[in-house]
């Protein structure tokens, strides 16, 4: 993420932080779970309509419902997270940031139905999902942040996604590339019209994560767009992804 402002901190145990150059204000763990990069370009990925209704799953502090509010007046948003203290400051953020007319947190588990959010009722459903199966990978010392990192699999994400989704509405999701095949099979045979937009770190390197985007009861071919590189090679963001970390713009897909 490029610096931003930056102001004292909220206590011991958190830090308050500013996003899209200071349009949004969070509330953040300073150790475990903390905002990137990855969350505000899965929320400028979002292809959401004023009114529509749009659910995050996976919410955490609340850091893509927020950017996505930024870029995006006149949706509801709703969000859902596992973590009791991140739901508190996911609310905290909310108020702070005066959305409380149009964003919610309700604390669940994806893999379970959620009071509060009904099936099949959002025009707009995405997610961070943890980057490493369970068991993959080695766990973070944060339980937190463990958590966040290696949480239920893809196939559950994507059925948590599709159960929410109105038929016809769209899923967006950030993932690490080695997770594509799952994403595909879980996806197989309820969406389709998916996109794909692998996102490289600086030129000439592999792609290590991807946008995908996807029409539940969707028929189209699947899309494989141009990648975004991220970085020039001197490590500073390229013009049009500096423009959607600091000013809110949407990913140009």
């Amino acid at each position: 993420m490029p610096a931003e402002p930056m102001v004292e901190p909220a206590s011991t145990a958190t830090t308050r932080d500013a996003l899209l150059g200071g349009r949004v204000m969070l509330t953040q763990p300073r150790q475990g779970q903390r905002a990137s990069a990855d969350a505000v370009m899965l929320a400028a990925a979002v292809p959401a309509r004023r009114g529509q209704r749009v659910l995050e799953l996976g919410c955490g502090t609340g850091v893509a419902m927020l950017c996505l509010a930024a870029r995006l007046p006149g949706l509801g948003i709703d969000g859902v997270e596992i973590q009791p203290d991140l739901v508190a400051l996911a609310g905290r953020n909310i108020a702070a940031n005066g959305q409380e007319a149009s964003l919610r947190v309700l604390p669940g588990d994806i893999r379970e139905r959620i009071p509060g959010i009904a099936p099949n009722s959002y025009d707009q459903v995405f997610a961070n999902p943890p980057y490493f199966a369970p068991g993959a990978h080695r766990a973070a010392a944060d339980p937190g942040r463990a958590l966040a990192r290696q949480g239920a699999d893809s196939a559950a994400w994507v059925a948590a996604l599709l159960r929410h989704c109105k038929p016809g509405g769209r899923l967006t999701l950030i993932q690490r590339v080695e997770q594509l095949g799952a994403l595909l099979a879980a996806l197989a045979p309820k969406a389709g019209s998916i996109e794909l937009v692998p996102l490289f770190s600086k030129p000439g390197q592999p792609a290590k994560r991807l946008i995908l985007r996807a029409v539940k009861g969707g028929k189209a071919p699947l899309v494989l767009h141009p990648g975004l590189v991220l970085h020039q090679p001197d490590g500073s963001y390229f013009p049009e992804i500096d423009a959607v970390l600091r000013e809110g713009a949407a990913l140009p897909i």
